[in-house]
């Protein structure tokens, strides 16, 4: 080999058809005419120029990358090589498809083992997600099938490559540069005696791929976060308890937040006017501002067009007390959630059920979860959040101590990491003395992240001043989580041992 003075990735031209036609014929020594003819290399770069690329080092051609878009709805069955390239003539090029069908990659001999392939694959993969196209799909030669045929199955072999008790130069590559096996082709390939006849459907997913609509939605991909860390205060009535809620809604609404998050029992100093009734009665009596606090919140929504999850508030239904929260969505919407798991504290001294109901929530910025409080603590309820899709889960919580703080700070961090997703957390600060059982407060409200190297390093996206009133903003990005749990230095929802264990609701 020469020194290599450059590499250059470009577009395939017409005028390097004769080095192309050498170079695939030094490539394929053991496939007789293994070479386009000029006419469909034309063809190819007058419908889909962007498709069509080559390496050269020292200005000369080292190796190409041929490749067409389809519809994939005409070929998600068997099919052959033959039929996917219209006998060879391309027709069944489909410029408005959504698949990136690769028809050829080589290297030429001379230049393997720089990981020249890898640009090429690199590019593609590019390509697909600048174009939204779903996938990059291909037929995969298994060369070395030949020498273990009379043994094994295709089946078989191809889990044997996998666990890498076998070598097959292709299909190693290919599972290296992330493309899984989907579906055995059978006579894909005329000529192909060392696969035996066979091939292998490889797919590559585009994570960022969005379907095409005629609905008009935002499909937003950074998500502005606002969390309030609300001073427990003296209030003289509902009123103006519900003055100081639509203080924040306006402060974070006028920050273009998407979401804003309130604390649990944030509505609790409205309780000081039964502080003479003993604590059971007192919350019940505080559960009937309930209905009207929430129907004061969806109006909120809807008039500064922001998500509003109300923390939480107590709630009769059918005599039984319940700790519950609403999503206010600002398209009028409405969802409830329920506390599952009560603290000792609350069942002991106000009587507090949990309640039965889990569920991950739509919403124009994706899928979230929302536990309350002490339900953070438990991993198998945000796990199965995440089994639904949730992006980004909501802790509103209340905390008297930082013993209490740190169990829920803690837990939801390791959320964040074990679920691939983002975790805010709100509380309340300061005191309410006239009121019983609601003493004290301590709180820092946090967006914690995954840790890896999209994210910040200690998974801490943003911070509130610990004890203080304020409100916090942080934008998210949910593209980066698609990225982590497919390309992530651990894939913590993907390597789960499902052989092993599974995770169910009943």
């Amino acid at each position: 080999m020469n020194e290599i003075e450059n590499i250059e990735l470009s577009f395939l031209s017409i005028d390097d058809y004769q080095e192309l036609k050498t170079a695939m014929i030094e490539s394929y020594t053991t496939m007789a005419d293994s070479y386009w003819k000029e006419s469909q290399i034309k063809f190819l770069i007058d419908n889909f120029s962007e498709g069509q690329v080559v390496i050269k080092i020292n200005d000369q051609i080292a190796g190409c990358a041929l490749s067409i878009i389809l519809d994939s709805s005409k070929f998600d069955g068997p099919h052959t090589y033959k039929e996917i390239t219209g006998n060879y003539t391309f027709n069944t090029l489909d410029i408005n498809g959504d698949v990136l069908y690769g028809i050829e990659v080589f290297i030429k001999p001379e230049y393997r083992g720089l990981r020249l392939g890898r640009r090429l694959y690199d590019y593609r993969k590019e390509l697909c997600e600048r174009l939204n196209l779903k996938s990059i799909v291909f037929g995969g030669r298994i060369p070395n099938y030949h020498i273990h045929a009379d043994k094994m199955s295709p089946k078989e072999y191809i889990d044997l490559v996998r666990r890498k008790e076998i070598h097959d130069p292709v299909l190693n590559f290919q599972i290296s540069n992330d493309f899984h096996p989907v579906k055995i082709l059978r006579n894909y390939l005329e000529g192909d005696s060392s696969s035996q006849d066979y091939a292998v459907l490889l797919e590559w997913d585009n994570i960022y791929y969005e379907k095409q609509t005629k609905k008009a939605s935002p499909n937003k991909k950074i998500v502005r976060l606002g969390l309030v860390q609300w001073q427990m205060r003296s209030y003289k009535d509902l009123d103006e308890l519900m003055h100081q809620v639509e203080f924040f809604v306006d402060a974070v609404s006028g920050y273009r937040c998407d979401f804003a998050l309130f604390p649990e029992f944030f509505n609790a100093p409205l309780m000081a006017e039964n502080n003479h009734l003993s604590e059971p009665e007192a919350i019940r009596e505080l559960a009937k501002h309930t209905e009207t606090i929430v129907q004061n919140f969806s109006k909120l929504a809807i008039s500064y067009n922001i998500n509003i999850i109300t923390g939480s508030m107590p709630e009769i239904v059918n005599e039984r007390l319940y700790n519950v929260g609403y999503l206010c969505r600002r398209d009028g919407t409405m969802e409830r959630y329920e506390k599952l798991h009560v603290t000792p504290d609350e069942a002991k001294v106000w009587g507090m059920e949990g309640g039965t109901q889990l569920k991950a929530f739509d919403t124009d910025c994706g899928k979230i979860g929302i536990l309350i409080c002490y339900d953070s603590e438990f991993p198998e309820l945000s796990r199965l959040l995440a089994d639904d899709g949730m992006d980004i889960l909501f802790v509103p919580f209340l905390t008297d101590t930082q013993n209490g703080y740190s169990r829920v700070r803690n837990c939801a961090r390791a959320r964040a990491i074990e679920n691939e997703c983002y975790v805010a957390i709100a509380g309340s600060v300061g005191n309410l003395p006239k009121v019983h059982n609601m003493d004290i407060q301590f709180a820092q409200s946090m967006v914690f992240t995954p840790c890896d190297f999209a994210f910040p390093a200690n998974g801490i996206k943003a911070e509130a001043t610990t004890n203080t009133e304020m409100i916090l903003i942080a934008d998210v990005d949910i593209d980066l989580l698609r990225e982590l749990n497919q390309f992530g230095s651990v894939k913590n929802l993907k390597d789960r041992r499902t052989d092993l264990f599974e995770l169910r609701k009943k």
